[in-house]
């Protein structure tokens, strides 16, 4: 018992000191007062939840924060560079690395703390057709038996549904084709993700073949659920171990994880801010919880910025945590 009212009491008090901070800071200006931040996203409208949540805490420090704008990965890391934008909240620290290089690297941009982890990608088919034809591997779609089970234009190849050009996962699964030698065998559909997805999704409630590739968080998972509706393809034997899972197979991506990337002249003045970025987390379950509710049609900018205000009501203490670990920083 005297151990439980120990614990209680170093847990109130860190509480305490917490709020003591933040009451503290709260009575002089506020460490973003007369300064304006510029976040970014992509295309991919499930990107703004995350980014949301930044902007609140951002605001509730003070800062001005502009209506996000939407650019390409590659161009957004850029453009944080370049100073044009202020910091991007859904960098993949894997998947994204050769953008944050060949944007300047660690000169120009700062990506510290983890925002997300446990982010998993790869491709996908159908349950069904899976155990149908006792399909384990992407490189056994080789066999033009097999590719045409996933030949959606009569060319005889399989259809892979896949990513938006200038997205990371783009040049991943190129890559993917081309080491393989798959590339006589799939097709890879580019354009709108959420139209080609949803023409996939049409063809699973048809009962016909499907091979697509996403990612985690996202909603799709939430729908077409792996292990029970779909399976996810392994690499062929003696691929990259650097891509293989905790589960011990290897989906050809690497786990990866999600992280907020600013323009680092920005952080270097903004010590709040740089502390801010380093503390927040937010766990893929949530990630991927909203973005199924965009799925179902919550999905307008008023229904995202409900959900993210939601989430902050329902985690204030470890909110008012952030703000305050950011605050302190600024003293």
């Amino acid at each position: 018992m005297q151990r439980t009212r120990s614990l209680v009491h170093r847990l109130l008090g860190g509480a305490l000191l917490a709020l003591g901070i933040a009451t503290q800071a709260l009575a002089g200006p506020l460490p973003g007062q007369g300064i304006t931040v510029q976040p970014l996203k992509s295309s991919l409208a499930e990107e703004a939840f995350q980014t949301l949540l930044v902007n609140r805490a951002l605001e509730k420090l003070g800062y001005t924060v502009l209506p996000m704008k939407d650019l390409e990965p590659a161009t957004e890391h850029l453009a944080i560079a370049n100073g044009d934008a202020t910091f991007m909240a859904n960098h993949w620290h894997r998947l994204h690395a050769s953008f944050y290089e060949n944007s300047g690297g660690d000169a120009k941009l700062v990506r510290s703390g983890v925002y997300a982890e446990g982010a998993v990608q790869g491709y996908l088919i159908d349950r069904a057709t899976a155990e149908r034809h006792g399909i384990t591997h992407i490189d056994q779609l080789k066999d033009p038996a097999i590719a045409k089970l996933f030949d959606t234009d009569g060319d005889g190849r399989a259809d892979l549904t896949g990513c938006n050009p200038g997205w990371g996962c783009e040049q991943a699964i190129e890559q993917h084709l081309a080491t393989h030698g798959l590339r006589d065998s799939i097709t890879h559909r580019q354009g709108s993700y959420a139209a080609l997805m949803a023409d996939t999704m049409t063809r699973y409630k048809q009962g016909q073949p499907i091979l697509y590739y996403t990612w985690t968080p996202y909603w799709v998972s939430a729908v077409l659920r792996p292990g029970s509706d779909v399976v996810w393809l392994q690499m062929p034997a003696g691929g990259a171990s650097d891509t293989r899972q905790p589960n011990g197979k290897d989906y050809g991506f690497p786990a990866d994880q999600q992280q907020i990337v600013a323009n680092r002249a920005f952080i270097e003045k903004n010590p709040a801010a740089a502390r801010l970025f380093e503390v927040m987390r937010l766990p893929i379950a949530d990630i991927n919880a909203q973005n199924l509710r965009m799925s179902q049609g919550a999905n307008t900018q008023r229904d995202v910025e409900r959900h993210a205000d939601g989430w902050i009501r329902a985690h204030q203490p470890v909110f008012d945590g952030w703000i305050a670990e950011a605050l302190a920083a600024a003293r």
